[in-house]
């Protein structure tokens, strides 16, 4: 019996349809069952796509609502896009006060790991793929674990069991695409630490694994940044910061090109080679 490997999928800000994941998730299984010979390549792979933007649709809805009331404003679809967008950063930002969405947010994280436990088993290696904010988010939940646990809230800690997946002992790939992360930085001092991929204890389960984390941004988006350069941590941290050009002829030359990162092969085939590299790792 093969060792599945779990695969999660953290949008980035915004307010996505809930498949937001199925043509990244069409990308990377039809690829990967190409370059795999063995038999149901494609149920190797077991996908779970983190819809965390649920916790701020309703109240952003209720907003956008109330700001219109009494009022006509100009700039109406840029002022909803500020709000779904920008807002998001806004609210995910941890308080001192309870019942905060930094912790709600990061429960939706929690309970979807859970699944993959459940589907991949609770040693399956874990990649995470994490778009724009998602990637902030991504950072955070499992800095957490690794190093602050009095950060994680209540919610988040019921929805984690002491499984190895749910601990992040598993931990093996990062893929970071459009990451706005260089600009989180600035709220720590020396520009803040990185989480560490792959675990360490999975290492010691899987001898033969070499996790990576390859950031994957677009010269022409200007909410992605490099990271190896933040400090000497990052440079350490990160396995590569990756130039692409994504997006269309009406897209790949400018801001909008942040939107494009799930579809483009020179994000989707290096992320397949880390599942097939990581796959014969641990499968022998």
């Amino acid at each position: 019996m093969t060792q599945k490997i779990a695969v999660a999928i953290i949008h980035g800000a915004g307010t996505p349809e809930e498949d937001f994941a199925e043509e990244i998730i069409d990308g990377i299984t039809s690829r990967f069952v190409k370059k795999m010979s063995i038999k149901d390549a494609k149920s190797e792979l077991v996908f779970e796509p983190v819809f965390w933007s649920s916790i701020f649709e309703p109240e952003q809805r209720v907003l956008w609502d109330r700001m219109q009331k009494n009022t006509r404003l100009n700039y109406q679809r840029l002022r909803q896009f500020v709000i779904e967008f920008l807002a998001d950063a806004v609210a995910y930002q941890p308080t001192k006060i309870g019942n905060q969405n930094y912790d709600k947010v990061h429960a939706v994280v929690a309970r979807s790991i859970n699944k993959l436990r459940e589907k991949a088993g609770p040693y399956a290696p874990l990649c995470v793929i994490s778009h724009s904010l998602g990637s902030v988010v991504a950072s955070n939940y499992f800095y957490d674990l690794q190093f602050k646990r009095m950060n994680m809230g209540i919610e988040t800690r019921k929805c984690t069991s002491q499984t190895p997946i749910e601990q992040c002992e598993t931990l093996s790939l990062f893929y970071t695409l459009g990451s706005p992360m260089a600009l989180w930085s600035l709220r720590y001092m020396d520009f803040g630490s990185p989480i560490t991929v792959p675990s360490a204890k999975i290492q010691e389960k899987f001898p033969n694994l070499q996790g990576e984390w390859l950031n994957f941004y677009d010269k022409d988006d200007v909410l992605a940044y490099p990271l190896k350069g933040v400090n000497h941590a990052y440079h350490k941290a990160v396995s590569k910061d990756v130039a692409v050009n994504v997006g269309g002829w009406l897209t790949s030359w400018n801001p909008l090109s942040h939107s494009h990162y799930d579809t483009d092969r020179a994000v989707i085939n290096p992320i397949v080679d880390g599942l097939v590299r990581t796959w014969k790792a641990v499968n022998g």
